[in-house]
Formats: structure tokens, C-alpha cells, sequence
């Protein structure tokens, strides 16, 4: 668990997620952690471990079976799976959803109809009734953070997969987010292409952006987060500073995580 206090921008306690339907039981194991504001979090594990679960948990795409999630002042809480979701909490989970930018996996989440300013106008104007003139001031002015404005007038499909990715990260800084979540982001590109994706995260982070990021680009998560979570079968195991979780961890699941996954018997190279 990490132990940060209660004034934390995140603040998660007990936090069950199941899929019975699926025969995925126990996805999320009672998952407490806090999140101060500005932190840049990675989240690492084995494949199938929860990782992405719990940022669909936190942006309330998947509705917990139990326990509290607090983002700022927008709180969703429930007793068990056995409570059936009702106007309030379903009320609440949207409103959630609008303190929360996220950016998926795969690199074809724009709309292929829309040009790529069109893409980071459209939720302003849609959800926060925002004027389109000023809609597409915001909108450049994003494209421009991202290195993005000589496409701004390009259809999603003329872009590179970076290109895509950098102007989703502009369409969800468009509703002005409170945290960024980024699952896998970087999973889909060509190796070229990775950088100037982790370079925009960087640049937030500088600028004091929450956000917590699913990765396995471990250089990026040693070098770029406040702290590294380490997850395995739906369980916070160990968490501590990259350069202390990757030269000397404490427990044998990240021990054996870190081996494997650098393919060396020690993790000090990464």
C-alpha cells in the first residue's frame, strides 16, 4: 500500500473488481493506494496481473464490484456486488469520467471521418457545451504542446502511429483533465515512434500533470515516474523509487518479474 495522506488527488481503498461471467475471479484483490497530485506513477506487472483493469476502474469504464475511489472531489463508492448500480452512482461514474483523460492501446481511436483538430474540438463541444471558435483555440494550442499543428487539418489516417497517439493525448488534455491514464500506449508503435510518444509525458510531467501510466517500457519507468507500483494477480506487491525497485526489491514476485522480463539475473541495467 502506499502510504501518502488523505489530501492526495487519487485516493483508492479496498477496491474489488471481478469478471465471474468470464472466469476471471478476482481481477482486482482489495487494491489501496494514494496519489498525490503531479506524480507520474507506472504501473508494471505480468500480462492478465490488473493493470489495465484498474485504469478502467479509475476512469469508471468498469463499474467496481467494491470499495471507494476518490479523484479530487468526485467520489464513487460501493458495499459490495450486490448493490446495484443507481441513478446516483451512475450519475457520479460519468462525472468521473470527465475529471479523467485516458489513452488506449492501440493507435485507432480517432475518429477517421473527423480531421485532427476536428478530434480534440469534439468532447468540449459535445459534453462542456464549449463555443467552436473557442473550442478551436484550445485545440491548437494543444496540437501545438504535442508538435502536432502542421496535421492539425490531416485525417487520422494520413498520421503514423506516434502522430496518432500524440493527438489522443491532445483529445483527452482537451476537457482539462485532472489525471491522465495511458494504458499500454506505446505497445502498438514501431520502436522509431516510442519516443516522441514518452517525450509528451515527460513534458507534462514537468508541467505537474497527474498520471499514471501501464508500461513496459521500463528505461521510461525508472527513469520518468515519481514511484513504480509493481502488480501481480490483482495485488499492489511492491512499490517504491525506480531506481530502488530495479537495483534492489524486496520481494521475490518482483524479483522474479524483473528477471524475466530483462532476461538478467539482476535488474540494474534497465
Amino acid at each position: 500500500m502506499v502510504n501518502l495522506p488523505e489530501e492526495s488527488l487519487i485516493v483508492v481503498k479496498n477496491l474489488r473488481k471481478s469478471f465471474e461471467d468470464t472466469g476471471d475471479v478476482g481481477v482486482l484483490n482489495d487494491i489501496t493506494i494514494n496519489i498525490k497530485e503531479g506524480d507520474l506513477v507506472s504501473l508494471i506487472g505480468p500480462s492478465g496481473c490488473g493493470k489495465s483493469t484498474f485504469l478502467r476502474c479509475l476512469n469508471c469504464l468498469e463499474l467496481l464490484d467494491s470499495g471507494h475511489i476518490r479523484i479530487g472531489d468526485v467520489e464513487i463508492s460501493r458495499a459490495s456486488v450486490s448493490q446495484k448500480p443507481d441513478e446516483h452512482m451512475l450519475v457520479t461514474a460519468h462525472k468521473m469520467r470527465t475529471e479523467v483523460g485516458m489513452v488506449f492501446q492501440g493507435y485507432n481511436n480517432l475518429f477517421p471521418h473527423k480531421t485532427v483538430i476536428q478530434n480534440v474540438m469534439l468532447a468540449p463541444i459535445v459534453v462542456k457545451k464549449m463555443r467552436r471558435a473557442e473550442a478551436r483555440d484550445i485545440a491548437m494550442k494543444l496540437l501545438q504542446k504535442v508538435g502536432l499543428e502542421s496535421v492539425a487539418n490531416k485525417y487520422p489516417s494520413t498520421l503514423s502511429g506516434g502522430e496518432s497517439q500524440r493527438a489522443a493525448i491532445a483529445r483527452a488534455l482537451a476537457m482539462n483533465p485532472k489525471v491522465m491514464l495511458y494504458d499500454e500506449p506505446t505497445s502498438a508503435l514501431d520502436p522509431e515512434l516510442v519516443g516522441e510518444v514518452l517525450q509528451v509525458m515527460k513534458d507534462l510531467d514537468s508541467e505537474g500533470m497527474t498520471q499514471i501510466i501501464v508500461t513496459h517500457e521500463m528505461k521510461f519507468a525508472r527513469d520518468a515516474s515519481d514511484y513504480i507500483v509493481f502488480i501481480d494477480k490483482g495485488e499492489i506487491v511492491e512499490y517504491d523509487d525506480g531506481d530502488i525497485l530495479f537495483t534492489n526489491p524486496k520481494n521475490l514476485r518482483t524479483k522474479e518479474f524483473l528477471r524475466h522480463f530483462t532476461g538478467t539475473e539482476t535488474a540494474v541495467n534497465c
